[in-house]
C-alpha cells in the first residue's frame, strides 16, 4: 500500500517538473530573476527573503546558498531571510500585528535595487502581501514564489514564479528546485571561470 503511494507522490512531482519544462514563460522568468540578482550583487545590492512555516524554511535555505556557497568556493553574497530574529518577529507580532512582521524589516533594511524573494504557496499570506507592497514602494525588485493561481501575489510582483500545482508539498519542493537553479546561475555568472 505505502509503495503505491510513494510512486504516486513521485509521479506527481515528476509531472510538475515536466509541465515546467514545457512552460517557456516560466523558464524565462527564472532566467530573468537570476540575471537580475546577478546584476544586483554586482552593484553591491542584497537579496531579502521571506515566507511562513515551510516557506520560511525555504527562504532561509536559499539565503544560506547565497551567503555560504552553492558549488563554488567564493566570497559570500549578501542575502538574508527576514524571519531569523525571533525576538524581533514576536515583538512586532505582539506590539503591532503579524501582518507587519516583514514590511517593517523591509523599511529598515531594504534599498532601491535590492531584491525581495517572497514565498507563499497560496499567494495570499497577509504579511507576505504587505512585504511585497512595501518592497515595491521602496524600489526593490519583487519576486513571488507561489502556486498555480498566484493568489493575491499575481500582479503585485515584478516576477512571478508560479509552480503549476495546488498541492503545498509539491509547490514547496519545486520552490527549492527553482531557488537552486537561480543560485547556480547567479554563482556561475559571478564566479565561474
Amino acid at each position: 500500500m505505502e509503495g503505491v503511494r510513494i510512486k504516486q507522490i513521485l509521479d506527481q512531482s515528476v509531472k510538475i517538473k515536466g509541465d515546467i519544462l514545457k512552460d517557456e514563460k516560466l523558464i524565462l522568468a527564472i532566467r530573468d530573476v537570476a540575471r537580475g540578482i546577478t546584476e544586483a550583487f554586482k552593484n553591491g545590492k542584497k537579496v531579502l527573503l521571506c515566507g511562513n512555516g515551510g516557506s520560511a524554511a525555504d527562504a532561509q535555505h536559499i539565503a544560506a546558498e547565497f551567503t555560504g556557497k552553492f558549488y563554488l568556493d567564493r566570497p559570500p553574497l549578501d542575502a538574508e531571510a527576514l524571519h531569523v530574529n525571533s525576538s524581533y518577529l514576536t515583538a512586532v507580532a505582539n506590539d503591532y500585528s503579524y501582518k507587519e512582521t516583514y514590511s517593517r524589516l523591509i523599511k529598515a533594511k531594504g534599498a532601491k535595487g535590492d531584491f525581495l524573494l517572497a514565498f507563499s504557496t497560496s499567494g495570499n499570506s497577509e504579511n507576505i502581501i504587505d512585504a511585497i507592497k512595501t518592497a515595491n514602494d521602496a524600489g526593490l525588485t519583487t519576486v513571488g514564489f507561489t502556486g498555480k493561481s498566484g493568489g493575491k501575489m499575481n500582479g503585485l510582483c515584478r516576477h512571478l514564479i508560479a509552480v503549476p500545482s495546488s498541492d503545498t508539498p509539491r509547490i514547496q519542493e519545486t520552490h527549492i528546485l527553482m531557488g537552486h537553479i537561480i543560485c547556480e546561475l547567479v554563482e556561475k555568472s559571478l564566479f565561474g571561470k
